[in-house]
């Protein structure tokens, strides 16, 4: 049986942790071949310094939006193709990470996050470790942490940063375009009601229910051409507010929990309103749902609503706060042919350039190749 450790960062729900866990499942549904385990580095480094770190990290993203993307851009993203060092980083876990991969002996390593990867590039060039890593990355950039030169394989959102990584000087035939991989359960297709009177969208934030969907909502004036769909996640007041409205068009739902009720979700609407987060998005392109941008956290989303804007992905519903109603825009684009024509143009370009391989298959057959 073949040992592979997973690598994200932090244990606060993350696209991190969501990226890891579907593929642990994809691999396990698949055959009894792989032992699958999930380590962060920082919690087997310093144990309950996590659980602070997490909530800082939280805090800082809220209340001091415009820092926290300065300094992601200054220090994360800024001449992102040279590589820099991160003296920090290694003084604080090199020996960590180390001792884990004596300790845990896999044999593969699947980094979800930039930090371990980082970690495992540096030990690589060293020659201390010789264990094959799989760069995973779970937003549409790379930012300089990755680790690249000495990781063995590397599973890229599109086909622009394929060529991104081959310019770089990584081998071509190391690099697979699989996007950001999405759970094994929303590639089910269930049956699609095309006879609705009125259109369905949620509008969602994350797990949390973060973000400003409150002050959102409050903007719905419903004409009673869309139904909404608010998944609220953990953030009861949210909830409980928009029971409190009694509004027939404003539905809330609590934290969905079970992939399959959330693909039968998907499956029945015909637009998301939500952030650009690598998972969430992803999942949305697979479906073919039309995805419109209310809003971003600072850092990797902001670079993540750029990229996917030049590619014809999203709509950016930017001037939400200043328009009396923006349902308008919504099902003008809904009804828009032409807008529905170049959106089915741009998504049948993303899924042409995917891999056709089941990752689940990939992660098999790249793992043959080493002894």
């Amino acid at each position: 049986m073949k040992r592979i450790l997973f690598m994200p960062f932090l244990q606060m729900s993350s696209g991190h942790h969501q990226v890891a866990n579907g593929i642990m499942d994809s691999l396990h549904e698949t055959k009894d071949l792989f032992e699958c385990e999930k380590t962060d580095i920082l919690s087997y480094s310093y144990g309950y310094i996590e659980v602070i770190i997490s909530k800082f990290y939280i805090k800082m993203i809220h209340l001091f939006p415009n820092i926290y993307s300065w300094l992601y851009k200054k220090y994360a993203y800024k001449n992102e193709n040279k590589t820099r060092r991160f003296h920090l980083y290694e003084w604080m876990f090199l020996y960590w990470m180390d001792k884990l991969i004596n300790e845990k002996n896999p044999h593969l390593i699947i980094c979800t996050h930039a930090l371990p990867s980082y970690l495992l590039n540096h030990l690589k060039q060293k020659g201390r470790i010789s264990v094959p890593v799989i760069n995973i990355y779970t937003d549409y950039f790379i930012n300089q942490l990755w680790g690249i030169q000495c990781i063995d394989y590397h599973f890229v959102p599109n086909g622009e940063i394929k060529e991104n990584l081959i310019e770089r000087g990584v081998n071509s035939n190391h690099v697979f375009v699989t996007g950001i991989p999405i759970h094994p359960q929303f590639k089910v297709h269930d049956e699609v009601d095309n006879h609705k009177s009125i259109k369905s969208v949620i509008i969602s934030g994350g797990n949390l229910g973060t973000g400003l969907m409150k002050d959102f909502v409050k903007k719905i004036q419903p004409s009673g051409e869309i139904e909404y769909i608010v998944l609220c996640g953990e953030n009861k007041k949210l909830f409980t507010w928009i029971k409190r409205l009694n509004n027939p068009l404003i539905q809330a739902v609590p934290y969905i929990s079970s992939k399959e009720e959330m693909n039968r979700l998907y499956s029945k609407v015909d637009a998301i309103i939500t952030k650009p987060g690598g998972v969430t998005v992803s999942e949305c392109l697979f479906k073919k749902i039309p995805i419109f941008i209310y809003y971003q956290l600072p850092g990797q989303e902001e670079i993540n609503l750029l990229n996917l804007k030049r590619w014809g992905l999203v709509y950016h519903l930017e001037s939400w706060r200043e328009t009396t109603n923006y349902e308008e825009k919504i099902v003008q684009v809904l009804h828009c042919e032409k807008h529905q024509k170049q959106l089915n143009k741009q998504l049948d370009n993303y899924h042409q350039h995917l891999s056709k391989e089941n990752i689940s298959e990939l992660i098999e057959r790249l793992l043959l190749r080493t002894p």
